[in-house]
């Protein structure tokens, strides 16, 4: 990280500098004006802002809260010490949480070289980044749903990732970008942002659970077996990868993610065939068994059902275009 916005950003604030001088509690009506302590993004972020990023106040307990956007809290340098839900943990420089809408969390008093960056991200600021990462990728759509979801419950992801160059230097980037902001900023950070989601994905084995920590393991082993195993993959010889059993399994991924394996299992088969069709000259019988498929019939009926079209007219669909 550079040691220039380092060493700014380990200056005192008038807010620091308020509480190291009376020793205050937080003061809410900064943060919200509701009863509850719901800290607002329309105290941050102007009506056409999406994004921006403030450094963490330092030298006081943060009491329990939520708000009403996404939060990314990243650890510039030093720790930062949390209870996110009924979890506890600190934080070390590098790493990065994810917090949605509904999850309640309480921050430790950080030190004088704890700077920690907030990000305060309205959900549609994703909207653009996320169009091209749930269609296809069956790990990002999960890891996505569980930020994204509809049922107003608290979900965090933690990812241990401080030992990633590629997502420190996106990190880095972001951050630069936003603190010395220039007319092609807004494009630039939306472009690193979705680097950085990508980078994060291909990490996933790094990501922290919230609660029933191993049950979610299992379903992005799960759903990582299927995007590297498709044309082959069964239930069964997942379920003994796993060491469970089948029928148990098969019930954990449908509660996870509204889908059974099957239908997981088709939705990549097919998106893997349409890539083909529009980006190579495979014969569609060559496609059908390089996707897994051995009924040429049933692949027909299940394409035109998914995308509208059989293959062959999708294809040329796509030549014309």
């Amino acid at each position: 990280m550079s040691s220039f916005l380092l060493e700014e950003l380990l200056q005192l604030n008038e807010e620091e500098k308020l509480m190291l001088q009376q020793k205050n509690e937080v003061k809410k009506d900064i943060y919200t004006s509701q009863e509850q302590f719901i800290v607002e993004s329309e105290k941050f972020l102007t009506n056409n802002k999406m994004i921006m990023i403030r450094k963490h106040t330092r030298f006081v307990d943060f009491p329990k809260h939520k708000h009403n956007y996404i939060e990314v809290n990243y650890v510039y340098n030093g720790k930062l010490e949390q209870k996110v839900g009924n979890e506890q943990f600190t934080l070390k420089t590098g790493d990065l949480l994810f917090l949605n809408q509904h999850i309640e969390h309480e921050l430790k008093a950080c030190q004088k070289d704890d700077i920690i960056i907030n990000f305060i991200i309205r959900p549609e600021f994703f909207s653009f980044i996320f169009s091209f990462l749930t269609t296809e990728n069956l790990v990002s759509n999960f890891l996505i749903n569980s930020l994204f979801n509809h049922t107003q419950s608290g979900q965090y992801l933690y990812f241990a990732v401080s030992n990633v160059d590629s997502i420190q230097d996106l990190m880095r980037k972001i951050i630069e970008e936003m603190m010395v902001p220039s007319i092609m900023s807004e494009s630039t950070t939306k472009l690193y942002m979705g680097l950085l989601m990508l980078e994060l994905i291909k990490h996933s084995d790094k990501v922290k659970y919230k609660e029933n920590s191993q049950k979610h393991q299992t379903i992005v082993e799960s759903l990582k077996y299927i995007e590297e195993n498709y044309r082959e993959a069964s239930l069964s010889e997942l379920a003994q990868k796993l060491n469970q059993p089948h029928y148990a399994l098969s019930k954990q991924i449908k509660k996870a993610t509204n889908y059974t394996f099957k239908e997981l299992l088709q939705e990549k088969r097919l998106s893997v065939s349409k890539e083909l069709l529009e980006n190579t000259s495979l014969s569609i019988t060559a496609i059908v068994e390089q996707v897994g498929y051995e009924n040429i019939s049933y692949f027909y009926r299940v394409f035109k059902s998914k995308y509208g079209y059989t293959p062959k007219k999708y294809r040329e669909r796509v030549v014309q275009v």
